[in-house]
């Protein structure tokens, strides 16, 4: 006979441990539902979304749930980041980390990683935020996690890889992306590397392009208008920025700023303004241009972006110079020159490369151990086939034959595979060799415009504080402008390291054209790097009208047609 005391507590066990299950159940049910409500409120209703966040907070510290408090502060991170609150973003992205890995939750990990990535991008940390995209990366191939989350960190890297000017990276991340988003179908994220590539095509001069790719994200995002469409109408006005379309330009800097009002973030808020204030530039209305540019620089203060500070530090130099506010241009020229410096400079841009050329040279020797894996194995096969085959070795003379033939084909395998191996190690070697000569070529001339505009700065200071010098440092200025508009020294300079990177361009233009001038040729050397015709033209000192005509003229010496692109073309040679 059973004991019926037994039976009564086990009973009992059992039946709590249904309604604990029942109940825990019940809390999963009501953490993923304010999940799904922050989710669905959070693009049309911050503060709503807040207030949702916040309880699933409590309620998940409450129940000392480590998971969802985990995803708290994940989303934390996501509303942070929408208020341009990005320390916060940063703080509440580690939390989360913290707490999925105590609990050994490896999932949510690569989607957290991301976004610990853009926020740390936006306050300039580029260093720690490839990492972050990088670890998002190789957890998810790990782990086979969610594709989105792939994609987003192939996304990502190649925002930086284009923070850095490595254009070549940043395309390859972004067609990656895409290719994720084609393999699994999601549709709603392909616009947004569209979006990407038309910035490179953008910065490389091929502005058809890039607002061929603008054109194709904004038809999707008009159909469900977020914040995407919001950055997609100030891109395109970029693109006619540079092609000097100023009324197309402003027109869409400003829908961008009206759709801002409802879909918008304080930092692309900010970028908007200073746009606006550059087109007001343009149009020489120095009030309007230093009322926008205010406004933009204390968004980017408040959001602590210091890239788009820097930037606004220099248009404000400008205007001030452009009102003979000599002073205030000097100071902001100064501000420019020292956030730049410790944001941009030389060092920063070649940690960015290293770290990058560190990260495919990881995932080269993984692929290399991988081979050497299998070599090993196909070795170990050979001796395990040869001790085999020696125990039959009388009167199997056929199986010995064959068993050399096998031998002499897994050898010759193994040769085959340490030549590629040796090959891949010497081509990545030439790879950094090469990126390293190209930092120094895009540097050097920026350095050397920098010391330009400082020394100029400082003889203006010198003629308003002491009016009778006038005449003494007017002829210094005279002097200075004259010795760096004949800067033939530092062209030829410039022009040694840019042969060694492109392989002798000019000489091979000659060779081609022997009657092209050095002027010219200076102008395709720009070109070839890609720089646009604003950018040429700051760093000839002349208006863009004229770096216009110079193109066109080159292009008619060289003998192209209409439909055939200098840029494309040069890019050949």
């Amino acid at each position: 006979m059973r004991n019926p005391l037994l039976l009564i507590c086990f009973w009992f066990f059992v039946n709590a441990k249904a309604q604990d299950n029942v109940g825990v159940h019940r809390d999963s049910l009501a953490f993923e539902s304010l999940i799904a409500l922050y989710q669905k409120t959070v693009s049309d209703d911050l503060p709503k979304a807040k207030v949702i966040l916040d309880s699933l907070a409590f309620n998940a510290k409450k129940k000392e749930s480590g998971y969802f408090e985990a995803r708290a502060h994940q989303l934390y991170g996501h509303y942070y980041y929408l208020m341009s609150d990005f320390q916060n973003s940063i703080d509440n992205c580690k939390k989360a980390l913290n707490l999925l890995e105590q609990l050994k939750m490896e999932g949510p990990m690569p989607n957290t990683l991301n976004q610990l990535g853009i926020s740390q991008r936006y306050l300039g940390q580029y260093d720690e935020a490839l990492k972050s995209h990088q670890i998002a990366a190789q957890l998810n191939e790990k782990i086979e996690g969610d594709p989105i989350d792939l994609a987003r960190s192939y996304l990502n890297m190649g925002n930086l890889m284009f923070d850095v000017k490595n254009l070549e990276a940043s395309n390859k991340y972004y067609l990656q992306s895409e290719e994720i988003c084609m393999k699994y179908g999601l549709n709603d994220f392909i616009p947004k590397c569209w979006g990407n590539l038309a910035a490179n095509y953008r910065y490389e001069g091929h502005h058809e392009k890039a607002l061929e790719y603008h054109y194709k994200s904004i038809a999707h995002f008009e159909k469900n208008p977020s914040i995407a469409l919001t950055r997609e109408y100030n891109n395109i006005g970029a693109v006619f920025d540079d092609l000097e379309n100023y009324g197309k330009a402003k027109s869409y800097y400003s829908l961008a700023l009206q759709h801002s009002e409802k879909y918008g973030e304080p930092q692309l808020k900010g970028l908007i303004l200073r746009n606006l204030g550059e087109m007001a530039m343009v149009e020489k209305n120095y009030n309007q241009a230093e009322e926008y540019m205010q406004q933009a620089m204390v968004i980017a203060n408040s959001t602590g972006n210091i890239e788009r500070l820097i930037r606004s530090y220099g248009k404000m130099a400008e205007i001030k110079a452009a009102t003979n506010n000599f002073k205030s241009a000097y100071e902001y020229r100064t501000k420019y020159n020292q956030l730049y410096d410790s944001l941009k400079g030389v060092e920063v841009t070649e940690r960015i490369n290293n770290l990058e050329i560190k990260y495919q040279t990881e995932k080269k020797e993984a692929e290399i151990a991988l081979q050497q894996e299998e070599i090993k194995t196909l070795s170990q096969e050979v001796e395990i086939s040869n001790l085999k085959k020696g125990l039959y070795a009388g009167g199997m003379a056929s199986a010995l034959t064959v068993s050399g033939l096998l031998f002499f084909g897994f050898r010759q395998r193994i040769k085959k595979n340490k030549i590629e191996r040796e090959k891949q190690e010497a081509i990545y070697q030439q790879e950094i060799e090469h990126k390293q000569k190209e930092l120094a070529s895009q540097t050097l001339h920026l350095v050397q415009k920098n010391t330009f505009i400082q020394e100029l700065m400082e003889n203006l200071e010198n003629i308003k504080i002491s009016p009778e010098k006038f005449k003494m440092e007017f002829r210094r200025i005279v002097m200075l402008l004259k010795k760096e508009n004949a800067s033939d020294k530092d062209w030829e300079v410039f022009k040694s390291y840019f042969a060694d990177v492109h392989n002798d361009f000019d000489q091979k233009l000659k060779t081609i054209y022997p009657d092209i001038s050095e002027k010219e040729i200076r102008l395709a050397a720009f070109l070839r790097m890609n720089l646009t015709t604003k950018e040429i033209a700051a760093t000839l000192n002349v208006l863009p009208d004229s770096i216009l005509k110079s193109k066109y003229r080159l292009k008619k010496k060289l003998g192209l047609d209409k439909e055939t692109d200098l840029n494309q073309f040069l890019n050949t040679l």
